[in-house]
Order: structure tokens, then C-alpha cells, then sequence
């Protein structure tokens, strides 16, 4: 297959997702394939929630929403036109999929089969049938992808390179057991904010997005507020407050409840507003319904540490206070070049 035939296949993917939306999925009868695949997509979004309680049907529509909004053709070119991509060499790239949030190893997917390389992929327990149903849908597209497409549930066998996503303990099985293949392995990562109490309403409302979406639960996720000294957390709660209804989502509501006991039993200084707890913590870490924060009295400083933990954080979002830091409300909608961990995937699977 050509370049331009696996871009093709992948936009009409992204036109088939752009059906699926929370309030409005209506189905194109311009979408090829879609008597085929339409009412059974439908049905699996859902049952996502049974097959991990954490995938609720606003989380799921959300990303299919993000990846049909990246599924074009201007944004695969644009993504694609600092490679040379047809003379690469085909080989067997297997993955180890993360499950923390929805359609979380896609990209890694689509890479692989762009560059021209089949793929072998081990999904998560916590994600195992939105990407295989899409793997399902490319080929009834191109049948060619038939080949090129594996899923595998037992022992990884005859692959040239992997990449593979844990956390830190996983990380360093990974590393272990892969050593002496090429390999990307990524570790557990956090999103950090700077706050300098300038910010708007809009802008802190937006926080709330990077807070809240997907429950937290990704690595885009902000975990961690800096803020300055005296700074004042009224704003910030008054901003987030229309994400309240959070608290009644039986999964996040039992998070709260407990990691608030345990901060509580441990005699640490909370702000709480009945659905988020603030706690003062170094640590970049925080866990579901829970952000930490730290002050500091130097900009100049701050991102000098920043860029020396630059292993463990994935997103800064600031007014541009830093360079590289996104925007406030914009850490899920990452670009096609915006890499996990920095990491050039195209680049790697073109010199493997």
C-alpha cells in the first residue's frame, strides 16, 4: 500500500467516528461500510461502561470526537510531511496498550501502520474492544490491513521492536524483558498547571477540563497546581464549580471519599469544596479527586525545576508563561505531532 492508500483509509475512519456524539449521533449514509458497522459501534459505546466502569458514554464519545476531529486529511499531511515515509523497511512492531482512558494506544496504532509496518498488539484488560472494532472497520476498508493487523492475548512471539506503556513498576519489567530489542518505553507521567492569580473565570474553568476529563485518570491530566505564595483558592473553586456533578458518578464519589479520609486520618491541612480536594504535596502525583499544589517564589526558578523533572510531566498549561506550555483547557486535544513523552514515534519506527 501506497502512503497516500493508508491516509485514506484512516480519513474515511475519522469520518465514520465523526458520527458518534453524546447529543447527536446521526448516521451519513455517505460513510462507506456503515450498514455494516454503524448500529454495532453504537451498541459497543454503550456497553463500554460494563467492560470498565470508568469508560461512561461522555468519556468514550469524547475521544472518538477527538480522534475524528484528527482523522483528516489536512491534519494527517500536515502530521506526515516532515517524514519520508514509503522507504521504510516493513517489520513487526508490537505494542503493550495502557487502558487508563479510552482509545488511549491508538496513536501508537496508527503509527505503526503508517509507516508501512504491521502491528501486534496486546491491549489492556480496561480497553479491549474499541480499538479492535475500529482494526475491524479499517479493513473492511483496505482489505490489505488484514495482514498487517494482529491482536494477541498471550506471549508477544516474532516482533522486531515494541512499544510499551505502564506504570514505573511495569516500566521496569518492560525494560528488563525487552532489552535487547529497539523499544519506546513511557512510565507513569503527570500534567502540572502555573497559576499567578491573573487568571480569568474562563481560563480557570477551562483548568477544570484538564482537571476532570477522563475523571483524571490520564497523563494529560493535571495532577499539580503551582501557584505563588498568598495566592487564593477562591477563584479557582468558584471556576470549577459546574463540574460538581463529578460527585455523583459512583466510581469518583468512592475515590473522594476515601482519599479524603485517608489525607484527614493523616492530620494534612485540606481545601475541599464537596467533590475536589487541594493538598499541599511536592509530589506531582496526585490521586483520583484529588490536585496538589505547591508555591513558588520564582518564575525563572520554577522552570528551571520543571526542566529538570521533565521525565515525569507530560503537559505544563500556563498563559504562556514557560516555553512548550499549553493552553488552559487544551491538554486532551493534543495534535497528531504532539508525542507521549516527547518521544518521536514516527522517528523511531522509521530507524528501528
Amino acid at each position: 500500500m501506497t502512503l497516500e492508500t493508508k491516509k485514506s483509509v484512516f480519513v474515511e475512519l475519522g469520518k465514520f467516528l465523526s458520527q458518534f456524539s453524546e447529543d447527536n449521533t446521526i448516521k451519513n449514509p455517505e460513510v462507506l461500510k456503515n450498514n455494516q458497522f454503524f448500529e454495532d459501534f453504537t451498541a459497543l459505546i454503550k456497553l463500554s461502561q460494563s467492560h470498565n466502569g470508568w469508560y461512561t458514554p461522555e468519556q468514550v464519545y469524547f475521544s472518538i470526537q477527538s480522534w475524528a476531529s484528527a482523522l483528516t486529511e489536512d491534519n494527517l499531511n500536515q502530521w506526515l510531511s516532515a517524514y519520508t515515509i514509503d522507504n521504510a523497511k516493513p517489520k513487526n512492531i508490537a505494542l503493550i496498550l495502557a487502558g487508563n482512558i479510552p482509545l488511549v494506544g491508538f496513536h501508537d496504532f496508527l503509527s505503526v501502520l503508517i509507516t508501512g509496518h504491521s502491528v501486534l498488539v496486546k491491549t489492556s484488560s480496561n480497553d479491549q474492544h474499541l480499538l479492535p472494532f475500529m482494526a475491524k472497520y479499517i479493513i473492511a476498508i483496505e482489505p490489505k490491513f488484514a495482514d498487517k493487523i494482529t491482536f494477541v492475548e498471550g506471549k508477544l512471539e516474532n516482533f522486531d521492536a515494541v512499544i510499551a506503556t505502564g506504570s514505573n513498576n511495569t516500566a521496569r519489567y518492560f525494560e528488563y524483558y525487552f532489552k535487547d530489542k529497539p523499544s519506546i518505553i513511557r512510565k507513569s507521567r503527570n500534567s502540572v498547571a502555573i497559576l499567578t492569580g491573573k487568571e480569568t473565570k474562563e481560563q480557570l474553568t477551562a483548568l477544570g477540563e484538564d482537571i476532570f476529563r477522563y475523571f483524571g485518570l490520564g497523563c494529560r491530566n493535571v495532577s499539580k497546581l503551582f501557584v505563588p505564595k498568598g495566592y487564593s483558592f477562591d477563584a479557582f473553586f468558584e471556576a470549577i464549580f459546574e463540574y460538581q456533578d463529578v460527585i455523583h458518578y459512583e466510581k469518583y464519589a468512592n475515590n473522594y471519599d476515601y482519599n479524603k479520609a485517608v489525607f484527614l486520618m493523616s492530620n494534612f491541612k485540606l481545601l475541599d469544596n464537596g467533590f475536589l480536594t487541594l493538598k499541599e504535596d511536592k509530589s506531582h502525583a496526585s490521586p483520583i479527586s484529588s490536585v496538589f499544589y505547591e508555591y513558588y517564589d520564582n518564575l525563572n526558578e520554577l522552570q528551571t525545576r520543571l526542566e529538570q523533572e521533565r521525565d515525569q510531566i507530560q503537559c505544563v498549561v500556563s498563559t504562556n508563561l514557560i516555553e512548550n506550555s499549553i493552553d488552559f483547557g487544551q491538554t486532551q486535544h493534543p495534535k497528531l505531532s504532539d508525542y507521549a513523552d516527547n518521544v518521536d514515534t514516527i522517528s523511531f519506527l522509521l530507524t528501528t
